[in-house]
């Protein structure tokens, strides 16, 4: 019994726990917060942790150990004939043709011309790069996020508007049975306007599907389930007028540009010299005494300077392909403005048309209603037709409905634009 209870309380708990209503920010919210990229940015993080922290142990001093067995035809030997000198019987010793060694070095950079600290900037660059693209691909989801939400807005609409028509039409119906009593209409008015009555009700039942396929696909998106009679709070229209582009792109190719002058750093830190100190142990035959020809052990420490001069061939072009992809990302830089411009101008061509269908909206509906009573007045009187009574309530209702999505298809546009630029 008490695990009855507990389940009962965790699903009421999971239950409540989307509000009955929500807004198109808290969906954008958790829709990046739900969306399994979003763990990628932990990723990233390590992953820079990690590269950085081994590029900082190239400051720590540098173990190598090393063996080798070798065999060579020939040795070095002193060309003295002692015999000729009257040294007779004495024989100066040579070494072996076949030689051992096994080192241990130690070295400590003093100086490594800024080569480490190129490399951790290059790296953080590069970590940069990687979050602003993520952050691109999170942004797109605002965009999908609004078709989706303005999707049940406008299918709420419709409901409610079939709603409002089911509920005048079965209006006139129940007016037009009395007139039959009366003898002013007959059964085919009647008729008439149930047709559109039970067209009504197929379309509700199909704007109820849609609707349930609307919350669905927001309810995977924002990773809450969504009860079906949630409410969507309508956005208030505020007109965007920023001309400040925020997009995050625009960051991404920041980040690309500073990445690629990382690398110009890396590339002027490889042609410095590099300076260190070095002390190496070893085991061999022979050892640093060339006249010793058996196995001892030995070391010798100095200070080292090493300069890879070969790495100025290449530096000029080196330079010329790092130049070259700036030049590549200021491209894509100006071919992304150019064509947010552009969408920045069709979004508010539409908006600008949404305004002004709205104008006319209103009197298109008060002529429509007019029209609408009237025709009832000439059903009542026997001059009208049930089909004209039902054509005339559609147009109505259909003036209504139009005038609901105009706005909500401005507040999509008024969105979309808001989108186009990332502006709150």
């Amino acid at each position: 019994m008490r695990t009855k209870t507990f389940l009962f309380i965790l699903f009421l708990g999971a239950w409540v726990s989307v509000p009955a209503q929500l807004t198109l920010e808290e969906c954008y919210r958790m829709a990046r917060s739900n969306y399994p990229l979003i763990r990628q940015y932990g990723l990233i993080e390590k992953t820079q942790e990690y590269n950085l922290e081994n590029a900082a142990r190239g400051y720590l001093p540098q173990l190598a150990f090393s063996a080798q067995a070798t065999y060579q035809s020939d040795v070095t030997r002193i060309p003295i004939d002692l015999d000729a000198l009257g040294f007779t019987g004495v024989e100066i010793p040579s070494l072996s043709q076949d030689q051992y060694k096994a080192e241990l070095s130690l070295s400590q950079i003093l100086w490594d011309g800024g080569a480490i600290r190129s490399q951790r900037r290059s790296i953080r660059t590069q970590t940069e790069v990687e979050q602003r693209d993520l952050d691109v691909s999170l942004y797109a989801l605002n965009d999908r996020v609004n078709q989706l939400y303005f999707g049940v807005l406008l299918t709420d609409a419709r409901l409610e508007q079939n709603r409002v028509l089911q509920a005048e039409l079965q209006r006139n119906c129940d007016q037009v049975t009395s007139y039959m009593k009366n003898g002013v209409a007959n059964q085919s008015d009647l008729d008439a306007l149930s047709v559109e009555l039970l067209k009504a009700r197929q379309d509700e039942v199909q704007l109820h599907h849609a609707r349930h396929a609307y919350v669905t696909m927001l309810s995977k998106f924002i990773g809450q389930e969504l009860r079906e009679g949630v409410t969507l709070e309508k956005p208030h229209i505020d007109r965007p007028s920023a001309v400040v582009n925020r997009r995050p792109e625009l960051l991404l190719f920041d980040a690309q540009v500073r990445n690629l002058q990382a690398q110009d750093g890396q590339l002027a830190a490889g042609l410095m010299p590099r300076l260190s100190l070095f002390a190496t142990g070893g085991y061999g035959k022979p050892g640093l005494d060339m006249f010793e020809n058996k196995f001892q052990l030995y070391g010798l420490a100095g200070v080292r300077l090493s300069w890879n001069i070969s790495n100025f061939w290449t530096q000029k072009n080196d330079r010329r392909k790092i130049q070259t992809g700036i030049q590549s990302v200021e491209a894509q830089r100006e071919t992304f403005l150019f064509n947010t411009a552009l969408d920045i101008m069709q979004r508010d061509a539409t908006i600008d048309r949404y305004v002004e269908q709205l104008k006319y909206d209103d009197e298109i509906i008060a002529l429509r209603r007019s029209v609408r009573r009237a025709s009832e007045v000439k059903m009542a009187n026997g001059t009208l037709s049930g089909t004209d009574l039902a054509s005339d309530i559609h147009a109505e209702q259909a003036a209504i409905l139009a005038k609901a999505q105009h706005e909500l298809e401005m507040l999509l546009a008024v969105y979309g634009r808001k989108y186009a630029t990332n502006e709150e």
